[in-house]
Parts: structure tokens; C-alpha cells; sequence
């Protein structure tokens, strides 16, 4: 065979394998990998009643639910292809999106209050400016992150005022409680435990600085298959309304799932807001508000568009027929 014919043949078989992935790319996955985690009570519901299989057994797609621990942890996993849905804070997926991760955000499933600054009640701490020189515990690209350096940049201090110490949440509510930090930025339910539990306080607060939670698909997904968002948001708004009908309900869920006492999960719950669905400006405002904060503290290079980077970020299509309340 001579080489011209070589390099036709090879020239042939590298089309079809590249035709061969672009189909499957462009086909229906067969399955569906969403994320439960326990910042998002409402995935409990999903996961335990079997409404997320259930709108999509029709589509002839089934359903695996794998464990988000943070903002991090679900970016980490949607980047890598092995979650087609994930949970995570409007400003992490900012950050995200910004980083490479082509991602964007379809729903929200809660407007909490999940992060706040937290020390012991023998650390002398008070307020943001006395974490100057301090040990300060936080998960880096997610929301309790995002948070500390809103609250540094707040009080006229920034990230190298303070010693950070970079853990995933359940360290760093470890690391809090051993003493070997001395304050971290926390995340529900593991904050609510450490303060209820534990006696350490919540010493700064903002709710407003809480970005929302929000579900993230990926921009392949989207395009190739939007059924599979439409039908996965319907099984989040059955959930989000039987979160909401049922109190007692949601808070055994959700002790059961973080392995926490029902007091706790009740005060995670008190925190946590699941009236409105929709995806849109409120968010909009909130991330990039947080983007704001973040681009002036070096978190985003400067040359980024924090508010092009947000409109590509929020996608309203699966919610805008929906209801509040």
C-alpha cells in the first residue's frame, strides 16, 4: 500500500471516529448523574420519594445521585463530565464559569443564609477587623469562601490580613472546634451544629452576602438535551412544594442525610429560603455583586467582564412559567 493511499485511509478512519463521537455527544445520555447534598434540602426530597426517575423513566433515561460536599466538590465533578446537574452557591458558579467550567445555572433551589463567620467563645473574637493575624478556616470556591473575603474587603482588610487556612467544611468545623484555627467561615448544617452543639458563635453575619442556591448543567447538555433540564425541573418544583407542605418531614430528611440531631436540622432550616424558583435578576444582582468584591480582592483577573460573565452564567428558559410560593 503506498503512503498516499495510508494517509487517505487514516485520513478516513480519524472522520468517522470524530463523526462517532460528535454523535454521541449530540445523543440522549442514557443516564443521568444529579447531585444530592445537604445545603440543598430540597435534593433530599427528590432523592427519597424517586421524582427525578420518575419524569424521566418516560424519556427512557435513568437516574444516579451522587454526594455534593461543597460549591468545590460539584464544579469539580461537572467539569470533570461525571454530573450532568449539580448544586452549588450563584457565586461559585460564577467563579467557576470564569475558570473554564462550561456551565450554566437552570434553577434555584434555595435563598439561604448557609455561611457566616464563626469562632469560639475563647478566642477574643468579636468582629471582622479582630481576625487580623488570626487562623481562619474556609473551602476555597465555595460560597463561605466567597463570603470571608466579601466580609474582609467590608471591614478595609484582605485575604493576606488573616491566615487562611484552606479546608473542605467538615475540616474546617473540625480544625474550629480542636482549636486549631481560630475562626472559620461555615456552611450549614455542619455551622448549625458547631453552634448548637459545640456553644461557638456566629459572629459576623449578612444574609444579603449569602449568594443563592442554584442548580448548573452543563452547556452540552443543554443544547443537545433540554427535555432532561425541563423534566428535572418539574421534579424539583414537585420537591420544592412538598419541602414546604411538609416541615417535619424535610427536617428528618435532612437529619438523617447529615447525620445530625433534628434540633440542628431545624435550625439550618430556619436559614434557609425556598419560596422562589426562578432564576433571573435577583441573582443576577447578588452574583455579581459578589463578583465585584472578588475581581477588587484579585479572586478575578481584572480583565474578566464579571457582568457578561453572569448573563452567560443564568439561564431563565426552565423557569420563567413557574410560580412562587
Amino acid at each position: 500500500m503506498n503512503a498516499s493511499r495510508r494517509r487517505l485511509l487514516a485520513t478516513g478512519s480519524g472522520l468517522l471516529l470524530l463523526s462517532a463521537a460528535r454523535g454521541a455527544r449530540a445523543g440522549r445520555p442514557k443516564e443521568l448523574v444529579l447531585d444530592w447534598a445537604t445545603y440543598n434540602p430540597v435534593s433530599l426530597v427528590l432523592r427519597e420519594k424517586g421524582w427525578v426517575e420518575e419524569a424521566l423513566r418516560p424519556l427512557g433515561v435513568g437516574v444516579r445521585w451522587v454526594q455534593s460536599l461543597g460549591s468545590n466538590k460539584a464544579l469539580e465533578f461537572l467539569n470533570a463530565g461525571s454530573l450532568h446537574l449539580g448544586s452549588t452557591a450563584g457565586a461559585a458558579a460564577l467563579l467557576g464559569r470564569i475558570n473554564g467550567n462550561p456551565i450554566r445555572s437552570v434553577y434555584v433551589f434555595s435563598k439561604p443564609e448557609w455561611t457566616a463567620l464563626v469562632t469560639r467563645p475563647d478566642t477574643g473574637i468579636a468582629r471582622v477587623t479582630d481576625l487580623v493575624g488570626r487562623k481562619v478556616a474556609a473551602t476555597k470556591g465555595t460560597d463561605p469562601y466567597i463570603f470571608l473575603l466579601r466580609a474582609l474587603e467590608r471591614h478595609g482588610l484582605g485575604p493576606k490580613d488573616v491566615q487562611l487556612v484552606l479546608l473542605q467544611h467538615d475540616q474546617g468545623k473540625a480544625a474550629l472546634e480542636r482549636g486549631d484555627v481560630d475562626a472559620w467561615a461555615g456552611l450549614d448544617p455542619m455551622m448549625a451544629q458547631t453552634e448548637l452543639e459545640a456553644g461557638n458563635r456566629l459572629f459576623y453575619r449578612d444574609p444579603d452576602a449569602n449568594t443563592w442556591g442554584v442548580l448548573n448543567a452543563p452547556e452540552s447538555l443543554i443544547a443537545e438535551a433540554p427535555e432532561l433540564i425541563e423534566a428535572v425541573v418539574a421534579a424539583y418544583e414537585r420537591g420544592r412544594r412538598h419541602a414546604l407542605a411538609n416541615p417535619d418531614e424535610l427536617r428528618a430528611l435532612l437529619a438523617k442525610a447529615a447525620r445530625i440531631g433534628e434540633p440542628v436540622a431545624a435550625r439550618q432550616l430556619e436559614r434557609t429560603g425556598l419560596a422562589d424558583p426562578r432564576i433571573g435578576e435577583p441573582q443576577a444582582v447578588s452574583i455579581r455583586a459578589a463578583g465585584a468584591v472578588l475581581q477588587k480582592v484579585g479572586a478575578i483577573r481584572p480583565e474578566v467582564d464579571v457582568a457578561r460573565t453572569v448573563d452567560a452564567l443564568l439561564d431563565p428558559r426552565f423557569t420563567a412559567k413557574l410560580t412562587v410560593g
